[in-house]
């Protein structure tokens, strides 16, 4: 299952995601079987579309057996997050700053 949520972006967004995915709330949409190739081209588009025209915010997740919680999370224009799990229970925290590791 994919699921990509967008907020406050350009319509662009919003026809190109209706058109690989259906929008089940307004800004949500879904995908049970979207393949890994096909997942990978779309969040490729949103994030070239981004580095031209920033604004709002977009948030992909999907099944990812080699990630914490087995869900997989990329995300433009909010604070980066990552997941963790913490004894078993799944946890969201902000990933450290480059700035802040230094």
């Amino acid at each position: 299952m994919t699921v990509v949520v967008t907020r406050d972006v350009p319509d662009r967004y919003r026809g190109f995601l209706s058109s690989v995915m259906p929008e089940v709330a307004p800004g949500v949409y879904v995908s049970p079987e979207l393949s890994r190739a096909v997942r990978e081209r779309v969040w490729s588009v949103l994030n070239d579309w981004w580095g031209t025209q920033p604004g709002g915010s977009v948030v992909m997740t999907w099944r990812d057996s080699a990630s914490a919680g087995q869900l997989g999370l990329a995300m433009l224009g909010t604070p980066p997050v990552e997941l963790a799990d913490l004894d078993g229970v799944l946890v969201v925290r902000r990933k450290p700053s480059a700035s802040a590791a230094a």
